[in-house]
C-alpha cells in the first residue's frame, strides 16, 4: 500500500476550500475521494480536526455510505445488478459464480487489487436482465459463459 502521507497536502487544500461550508462533512469526503479513487485513513483525523468532530463521527459517515471508499480503487470495477427483474433473471446464480471464480464476498476485491466485486440495487437495464456493469459499460442478458468469460478477460490480460 502506498504512503498515504503523501495525500496530505491534497487532503489539507480540499479542507481549506470546504470546511467553513455548511455541512463541510459530505462535500469534503466526496471532494477527497474524487480526487484520490478513496478516502485514505490518513485523511480522517485531518477531517475530523478541522471541523471540530470526534473520529468516531467521521468514520461513521464514510462507515455509512457505501459510495465511500478506504483502500485504493482496483484496476477494474464489477457491479453485478442485484434487483428484482435481474433476481428473477439469474442475478443470483451469477453472483454465486462470481464470488468462486473471483474468490471474494461482495464488495470484495482482489488480492493482487485487479477487480472488485460490487453488488447495486438497479443498472436501469431491466428489460435485458441479467445485468452487469463492467468499467461503466454495460452489459446485458448475460449468461454464466459471458460472465465467465468477461472476467477472464480481465484477468488474463488485464483489459476487459
Amino acid at each position: 500500500m502506498p504512503d498515504e502521507t503523501l495525500h496530505l497536502p491534497l487532503i489539507h487544500r480540499v479542507l481549506e476550500r470546504e470546511k467553513d461550508t455548511p455541512g463541510a462533512l459530505l462535500p469534503i469526503l466526496h471532494a477527497v475521494q474524487e480526487s484520490l479513487g478513496y478516502v485514505p485513513e490518513v485523511a480522517l483525523p485531518e477531517i475530523a480536526h478541522a471541523l471540530n468532530l470526534s473520529l468516531a463521527e467521521v468514520r461513521g459517515v464514510v462507515s455509512f455510505y457505501h459510495d465511500f471508499h478506504t483502500t485504493p480503487p482496483a484496476r477494474h470495477t464489477l457491479r453485478l445488478c442485484r434487483a428484482e427483474s435481474c433476481q428473477s433473471m439469474g442475478a443470483e446464480g451469477l453472483a454465486a459464480q462470481l464470488r468462486e471464480q473471483l474468490e471474494l464476498d461482495d464488495h470484495g476485491t482482489s488480492a493482487d487489487g485487479r477487480i472488485s466485486l460490487r453488488p447495486v440495487y438497479c443498472l436501469g437495464a431491466c428489460a435485458c436482465s441479467p445485468a452487469l456493469e463492467l468499467d461503466g459499460q454495460l452489459h446485458a442478458r448475460l449468461t454464466p459463459e459471458r460472465v465467465r468469460a468477461l472476467v477472464d478477460g480481465c484477468l488474463e490480460d488485464g483489459s476487459c
